[in-house]
């Protein structure tokens, strides 16, 4: 009973961290023009990337850091300007929309830092401390698969906005996920000057 209550307790913050319906958006802009079979290898390369990387966090992130002197401000810095750099580069591409995207995006930035972000990685830490291993675990499998599950059907929506109207709808995203990164390095650099003053 106690692990189940300590499940749920954990499974709320660790759904916003993830933050579900607003990594969607961009795993459609991310997967434009791709067929079913690379789709769905993305999926499940990004949710497996993510998982990998939130349960290694619970287990020796805090030591890691420690050890490397890195911050959770540093990696929301870094993981910022690699969203922005990937979003714009995107953005600023012309006659390129029929080209496949590259299957490296399952990694980054889909794995991380969008699924697998600095929000759920010091969400980890906190959870962990407050609800023990196994209910913070559990709580990351059962967000990733859910997100994973979201993935594989958001053809649905490409199918609703037809092949233009899923093109612009990219670029909008793409502009988005720029302001995100954006958000992530104020936020990174914020914390930074109160950790500072």
């Amino acid at each position: 009973m106690d692990l189940l209550d300590n499940l749920l307790k954990a499974f709320i913050p660790m759904f916003v961290a993830v933050d579900l319906i607003g990594v969607v958006p961009f795993f459609l802009g991310v997967t434009s023009g791709m067929d079913a079979r690379r789709r769905a290898r993305l999926v499940r390369q990004s949710v497996a990337t993510a998982s990998l990387i939130a349960i290694a966090f619970v287990f020796a992130g805090r030591a890691l850091f420690a050890f490397m002197g890195i911050s959770i401000s540093d990696f929301m810095i870094a993981g910022g300007a690699v969203l922005f750099i990937i979003s714009v580069s995107d953005l600023v591409s012309h006659g390129k929309e029929e080209a496949a995207p590259d299957m490296s995006v399952g990694v980054v930035p889909l794995g991380t830092p969008l699924l697998a972000g600095p929000a759920v990685l010091a969400t980890a830490v906190i959870l962990l401390g407050n609800y023990g291993v196994l209910a913070t675990v559990l709580s990351v499998v059962i967000n990733l698969f859910l997100a994973g599950l979201a993935f594989h059907y958001s053809h649905v929506i490409v199918r609703v906005l037809g092949r233009s109207g899923s093109r612009a709808f990219s670029k909008i995203m793409q502009l988005v996920l720029a302001a995100y990164g954006i958000m992530m390095i104020r936020q990174g650099l914020v914390n930074l000057i109160k950790d500072f003053s």
